[in-house]
């Protein structure tokens, strides 16, 4: 099923208590950092937690499970979706179906958690942690609905992290699990929330859009790619959403190399026309006199000869 084929939110009455308490008490564990005596490899340990789920997230849950932008086998796919679980951000299919919806409703006000209807604090975690959209329809991630290992995983999202948290402390005991979950795992939440609550207020717009999304170079970093909102909001099946060279992608550059094992494979890039139009727009944006229009919105370097571009 494309990902722009979608059905309205549906929201049902059940509050998720046991998610609540969970949540509040995985958030409060970050202070657990004080009983533990700093060393480097422990933070080296939270960094290097936070970026393998992070990519778990951006090009699992998001780039691969929101809008197909590649394909893997089916095998991976599950590795994806039990990694991104870890990360304490719910299964792959609810993620990925609120998702779909947040795209088609950007910024307006059936947006889940635009910034721009409800504020900052709304769109960055409140709107997950309301009953509102506990659930999701089926219809709108039908595509990998059909997998039941994944509906499993999804019922059952709360396992990843759990196993997660428990092989931390058999393998370094205490330290290693304030540091290589508590501590990470805050910090790629809220790192993965400024997508939500930031990328959409702060930042610069290449592409005319019908929403307020923009590219963020810090975002870029923290979300390994994700800051380059503008982009996507304007190609959103683009496996890469640092659309040139210069747009730090690290999601990307991992799905390169992973492409060249064969483990994934059809990685998906924004339409020659769409850098094109990038190109024209960045020079516009920095006031340069390189190029001009022609009819239908049309455009070539100024000094080419018009007739050879129409040939």
């Amino acid at each position: 099923m494309n990902s722009t084929t979608l059905v309205e939110p549906i929201v049902k009455g059940k509050v998720p208590i046991l998610f609540l308490i969970l949540f509040f008490l995985i958030e409060s564990t970050v202070l657990l950092v004080f009983t533990v005596e700093f060393q480097w490899h422990l933070l080296l340990l939270a960094v290097v937690m936070y970026y393998v789920r992070m990519f778990a997230i951006t090009a699992g849950y998001h780039r691969y499970f929101s809008h197909n932008a590649f394909k893997t086998s089916r095998a991976f796919q599950f590795i994806l979706a039990w990694i991104g679980a870890m990360s304490m951000q719910k299964g792959p299919l609810w993620w990925a179906a609120h998702h779909r919806n947040h795209h088609r409703y950007s910024d307006t006000e059936k947006d889940i958690h635009s910034p721009k209807q409800k504020g900052f604090w709304y769109s960055h975690m409140i709107w997950f942690l309301q009953n509102d959209y506990n659930d999701y329809d089926s219809r709108i991630i039908k595509d990998f609905y059909k997998f039941p290992e994944l509906v499993w995983l999804d019922r059952y999202h709360w396992i990843p992290p759990l196993t997660y948290a428990i092989a931390l402390y058999a393998i370094g005991g205490w330290s290693w699990l304030v540091y290589g979950y508590a501590v990470s795992t805050f910090f790629l939440g809220h790192g993965t929330w400024t997508i939500n609550s930031l990328a959409h207020v702060i930042g610069k717009r290449r592409y005319e859009t019908k929403d307020d999304s923009r590219n963020n170079f810090f975002l870029s970093l923290i979300t390994m790619g994700e800051g380059w909102h503008n982009n996507h909001h304007y190609y959103a099946h683009s496996a890469n959403q640092g659309f040139f060279w210069y747009e730090i992608d690290f999601s990307y550059y991992i799905l390169k190399i992973l492409s060249l094992f064969g483990i994934v494979w059809d990685l998906k890039k924004p339409p020659l026309r769409i850098i094109d139009e990038g190109l024209r727009l960045d020079a516009l944006h920095k006031g340069r006199k390189q190029f001009k229009s022609l009819e239908k919105g049309q455009w070539i370097p100024t000094g080419l000869n018009p007739d050879m571009v129409k040939q």
